[in-house]
């Protein structure tokens, strides 16, 4: 008899395979047999009508503080996610100096948007080098596996010290010893490095994180330390400014080392190089050896704005700065009063001095770039949709139809603003991308960007949208679940997953693709010290399975935590899979 058997469904194997009907077994927590009338199991789920895929495997996310105390891993681990890699952009928590603590956190708040009150009641801190880090994420067993990359901002600011400001060029011998690090973190099972090269990152304080001003001596010594260790992905986002001449550097230090490097592949008002133009030159650095990958987003990288969102369209108006420290319930008193309502409308905008002012006017007049989102929101909304559209088609001003649009549902409506990603107004740009050997799927942003974004449902959005309902050209259901299971896992070495077939982790998705459909986001104030967090459900995902665990049914967790820490490459189990 086996563990379990998934009986009856319609097997969407990982590879790009056409699917088929088969029963799946598990034992332990690898998959067994794949066939027809297999044995019983100890626990059955029947499968009949439904598709039976690999684990999602998420490898952009930020879940480097949440993973030392949250065991369900959500809102990734809710959207079929089984394996997630974290410590991307440059910013994590190892190592760190006792004294580093809260600059590491304002970091990790300015970059990504994790409120820091969270981060500081909710981390031990038990550790400073990063092999430590590792051993204290491996004490909580989770929904997931979680792997890590060695994050760039954290090894300078542990070598600089008090030295790390924006523009600061380290010695030979600071080189040296981030080298020494970086070699260390990955011999304890770090599966890369990651930096962070654009002027939307910034600390809490406004600083530029370490590394965007880094040059590519310092970048290439660093990758020299994964090249000694052998194996290792080098991550980065960057703004592309035509004199870093990024993907001469990246393509020399990938033909160098032989390892692949990855970048955020994104339309951005912050990048130099149009998406066009990163694609050309990534491909003419290939084409000579190099193995650059480019991480591509399945949906505009949208701001989801709300009154008790970190940013919404009336952020800079003296009214909403004269209660932006009350509670929530006296905020709403104060919004729901019509004369309050009118000022706020009429007053105008006191700008903040920022070198990002000109993306701040557009968040707070953008109107025709901005969308109501409605309870079946498409993320790839037409023009015609704004709110500008609708406001003058209601005959208001488009300042009033957003105020009462954020004032649904007692205040709590929000509003869509794909700040990067859509300058086209449509997603048409990733048809060919998606269909390129040269891109994963990424950019998910999973745990991060608490208050302001929620993609970590862009594999439910890759099965609903461009799988099921896109008006326009669609992608095939086997094509795309390769794209999230094997593509992802192999560009990070983990070759134990992302196939569904025997000697291979047993981790699965059941879906109801009838049915799988994503919720309505919502703000929860769940982390620790009450921070916020933007959160999004889904239906259709009939049970998820981690290490042969049934860890969810029907979206809600069952209890058993097998996720562990993924040290190293995972290539063991190939060779039983091949045999």
């Amino acid at each position: 008899m086996y563990d379990l058997v998934i009986r009856g469904g319609t097997i969407v194997d990982g590879t790009g395979g056409n699917a088929f009907v088969a029963d799946v077994a598990v034992d332990g927590d690898r998959i067994v047999a794949v066939g027809e009338n297999l044995g019983a199991g100890a626990k059955e789920i029947d499968a009949s009508g439904k598709i039976v895929t690999p684990g999602f495997v998420d490898v952009h996310t930020h879940y480097d503080g949440q993973a030392t105390w949250d065991q369900e891993m959500a809102p990734s681990s809710w959207h079929g996610v089984t394996t997630v890699v974290m410590g991307n952009c440059g910013v994590g928590f190892a190592p760190a100096k006792p004294d580093r603590h809260d600059w590491l956190i304002s970091l990790m708040e300015g970059v990504e948007d994790i409120p820091g009150t969270a981060l500081a009641e909710g981390m031990s801190w038990d550790w400073e080098t990063f092999p430590e880090y590792m051993d204290a994420l491996e004490k909580l067993p989770r929904t997931v596996d979680v792997a890590c990359h060695v994050p760039h901002g954290a090894v300078r600011a542990y070598v600089l010290g008090d030295r790390e400001r924006p523009g600061a060029v380290p010695t030979a011998e600071d080189m040296t010893e981030m080298s020494r690090i970086v070699e260390e973190g990955l011999r304890a099972g770090a599966l890369g490095f990651s930096t962070s090269r654009t002027v939307l990152h910034k600390s809490i304080d406004g600083e530029l994180v370490p590394g965007t001003t880094a040059t590519a001596e310092e970048l290439i010594v660093i990758g020299r330390a994964m090249g000694r260790v052998g194996y290792g992905v080098f991550e980065m986002a960057s703004d592309m400014k035509r004199e870093w001449n990024e993907f001469q550097w990246m393509g020399d230090l990938s033909r160098e080392t032989g390892l692949p490097v990855t970048f955020a592949a994104l339309q951005s008002i912050a990048k130099e190089l149009p998406l066009e133009e990163q694609i050309s030159e990534m491909r003419k650095q290939n084409a000579t050896g190099a193995n650059i990958v480019a991480q591509i987003a399945l949906r505009g990288n949208g701001i989801i704005m709300a009154w008790q969102g970190t940013v919404h369209p009336f952020r800079f108006k003296p009214a909403w700065n004269e209660i932006i420290d009350l509670p929530w319930d006296q905020q709403l008193a104060k919004l729901r009063d019509p004369a309050f309502k009118t000022r706020m409308i009429e007053e105008e905008n006191i700008w903040p001095e920022s070198d990002i002012i000109d993306f701040l006017k557009i968040v707070a007049l953008g109107w025709p770039v901005q969308f109501e989102m409605d309870p079946d929101f498409n993320y790839e909304p037409k023009m015609d949709e704004s709110i500008m559209a609708r406001a003058t088609a209601a005959g208001v001003s488009p300042d009033e139809y957003a105020y009462d649009l954020l004032m649904k549902d007692d205040g709590k409506g929000f509003i869509y603003f794909p700040i990067l990603n859509y300058r086209d107004g449509n997603l048409n740009f990733l048809e060919d991308l998606q269909a390129a050997d040269d891109t994963v799927n990424s950019l998910s942003d999973g745990g991060a960007h608490c208050g302001t974004i929620c993609d970590a449902a862009s594999p439910t959005f890759m099965l609903q949208h461009w799988v099921r309902d896109r008006n326009g050209n669609r992608i095939g259901l086997e094509h795309a679940i390769k794209r999230q299971c094997r593509d992802t896992a192999i560009l990070y070495g983990l070759e134990d997953r992302g196939v569904l077939a025997p000697g291979y982790l047993a981790d699965l998705n059941v879906i109801d693709m009838d049915a799988i459909k994503l919720g309505k986001p919502w703000l929860a104030f769940d982390l620790p010290a009450g921070g916020k967090r933007l959160l999004q459900k889904a239906d259709g995902y009939v049970a998820t399975v981690k290490s042969g665990e049934v860890t969810f049914r029907d979206g809600e967790m069952q209890g058993p935590t097998p996720g562990g820490v993924i040290r190293g490459p995972q290539r063991v189990e190939m060779a039983m899979a091949a045999e």
